[in-house]
């Protein structure tokens, strides 16, 4: 609940103030701090509300004659007021500041004199609503694009802080309570982004809070209203909450100076580009955040967007190695590594270990979406490129610059191959058998239960899974051997040219028993259509009965009578035409 309720004195518009123009910088307003050092020095350690109230009003006039912006002309008043133009520098953010800090002083020194004076208990609700309305001037200033994310949290937490505190003076309990709750949650987001130094202010604001927040439970009365309030940072509330990832992650980025140095395998090494720093801020927190999230999808995108970090710190890292000339031509060990190359290492060995992360989710979610489905060969295909992704990623770790003499290292990186090789080998066998391939099923089958083998002497993180594995090869191993055994692939031995066995009709093997499950689909394998081609002969039918079955009568007497014949009347002949001269040769 907001409270808008604003004073007599409306503000006007400044007509005659001279905006001086320059070039937007990022402004950066420590509003806890600074509070908090003006109050303890200047009254607020010994409840002299009176003494504070004064310090602030003295520096709002210095604030105003710095910055031109005096309200006296020619011993007349006119009142100028600050627009979102003219803030250029953090001295502009302090003046409403600091009017939300006097008006709120003068409101606790009224709530102490409002004890034997009770008429001024409505003076004192009247000074904090007039807080009220400087504190949202000074939230609208910080919203600017040229404010950083710290000073936008701050000024929000200030905010509610100055709105639960008037509501909780109106015994307006649950207002009071939402407000005072939101305050505290981003205080302690603040703390943990914030270096170690600055964390101890805003720890003891949060349990300042506290106490106001139990006194309004306490009034409240109602412990589901309680409950539902305590639930505002997972739910979300409002715009403040909504922004607060994001505005954190900005927080990050400007304290991202704490990260200086990283130590992986024995080696300390100084993270120098800025990008590099904040992406190891965020996979710092990724194991918690993948906790926290019980779905598999959030988990998944979690990881693509730390992916998509690496590649940026990567980036960067190669672009400050360019620069670097001490970078260039230099190889050799872990030991004789540039740090800018060995940080580049430890940056790949993050990026395809994530990759490994984030292809075994996909496995799991692939495993789940099927569960109650058959698997289809474009699913098992699916899970078998996805192991060979990270096979490949797995070898990619091995050949990492300054890690090729490290034993442990590549013992560990080989372990995690040989286990993924016996899930990718599972994976294969089972669109083989799904294929009617028995032989090659078995023979891969056989190739991943001794990759099981090998991989349970070394690998102790994915000991249960393989052991899952090697019960789920022992049953397909057996079914495919059965399957063999009753296609009676073992005795015929007959296979096409493209190694697969043909199916016989059941019309060529009615004295066989098989179970063909095919026989009561809609295209039972029970004759062959077409019949194959068979050789006629070329001649009618008819004639060819005929001449089988057909008896000729012997001439052989009158062969022998014309051959006789035939001999007599060639010699007669022959002499008559050699002596006319007529029947000779032709020639």
């Amino acid at each position: 609940m907001v409270v808008e309720e604003v004073p007599e004195e409306v503000p006007e518009q400044p007509q005659d103030v001279p905006v001086v123009e320059e070039t937007p910088k990022v402004m950066t307003l420590e509003i806890l701090k600074i509070i908090k050092e003006a109050q303890q020095q200047h009254g607020l350690r010994h409840g002299d509300f009176q003494r504070y109230r004064g310090y602030c009003s003295r520096r709002i006039r210095r604030l105003r004659k710095v910055l031109h912006i005096t309200q006296s002309e020619k011993r007349r008043f006119k009142k100028k007021d600050i627009n979102e133009a003219m803030v250029v520098d953090e001295k502009f953010l302090y003046m409403p500041l600091m009017m939300a800090e006097r008006c709120w002083s003068h409101a606790m020194q009224l709530r102490q004199e409002a004890n034997t004076e009770p008429r001024k208990r409505y003076h004192h609700i009247s000074r904090l609503r007039k807080a009220t309305v400087y504190c949202l001037q000074l939230q609208k200033f910080c919203e600017l694009p040229n404010c950083d994310a710290r000073t936008k949290l701050e000024a929000q937490a200030y905010v509610s802080w100055i709105h639960g505190s008037l509501h909780f003076e109106l015994h307006m309990w649950l207002p009071a309570m939402e407000n005072l709750k939101k305050a505290q949650m981003v205080y302690e987001k603040l703390a943990e982004a914030l270096p170690e130094e600055d964390k101890p202010l805003y720890l003891q604001r949060v349990d300042e809070l506290a106490p106001s927040l139990r006194f309004c439970a306490y009034n409240i009365g109602d412990e589901s209203a309680i409950d539902d309030l305590l639930k505002l940072r997972s739910q979300g509330h409002g715009d403040l909450i909504a922004n607060l990832d994001t505005l954190m992650v900005q927080t990050r980025e400007k304290h991202a100076g704490e990260m200086s140095s990283v130590e992986w395998r024995g080696r300390t090494v100084t993270v120098r580009p800025e990008r590099a720093r904040i992406f190891l801020l965020a996979e710092r927190d990724t194991d918690s955040n993948l906790k926290d999230s019980a779905d598999i999808s959030a988990r998944i995108e979690i990881l693509e967007t730390l992916l998509m970090d690496c590649k940026d710190a990567i980036a960067a890292v190669k672009e400050e190695m360019k620069q670097d000339p001490a970078t260039k031509n230099r190889v050799g060990y872990s030991e004789s590594l540039h740090p800018l190359q060995y940080l580049l290492t430890y940056l790949l060995h993050i990026r395809l270990s994530r990759t490994v992360q984030r292809n075994l989710l996909l496995v799991e979610q692939a495993n789940i979406e099927n569960a109650a489905e058959i698997k289809s060969k474009n699913y098992l295909q699916d899970l078998t490129r996805l192991y060979e992704i990270i096979l490949q990623n797995l070898q990619e770790m091995q050949v990492l610059p300054g890690l090729e003499e490290d034993a442990t290292y590549q013992k560990e990186v080989e372990a995690k191959i040989t286990a993924f090789k016996a899930f990718r080998c599972f994976y294969i066998a089972k669109i083989l058998v799904g294929l009617r391939r028995w032989r090659e099923g078995m023979a891969l089958y056989q190739r991943s239960e001794q990759y099981v083998r090998e991989a349970l002497k070394s690998s102790g993180e994915l000991k249960s899974q393989l052991e899952m594995l090697k019960k789920d090869i022992e049953g397909c191993k057996f079914a495919a051997h059965a399957h063999s055994v009753l296609e009676g692939e073992e005795d015929e031995g007959e296979s096409s040219p493209k190694g697969q066995r043909s199916r016989k009709p059941l019309a060529d093997r009615l004295g066989e028993y098989r179970e063909d499950p095919a026989l009561t689909s809609k295209n039972p394998n029970v004759y062959r259509l077409p019949p194959d081609m068979k050789p006629v002969p070329c001649k009618p039918l008819f004639f060819d009965l005929a001449l089988n079955w057909a008896e000729f009568p012997s001439l052989d007497d009158k062969i022998e009578n014309a051959a006789k014949k035939g001999q007599a009347n060639a010699g007669l002949t022959g002499f008559v035409k050699g002596f006319l001269g007529w029947g000779g040769s032709k020639s």
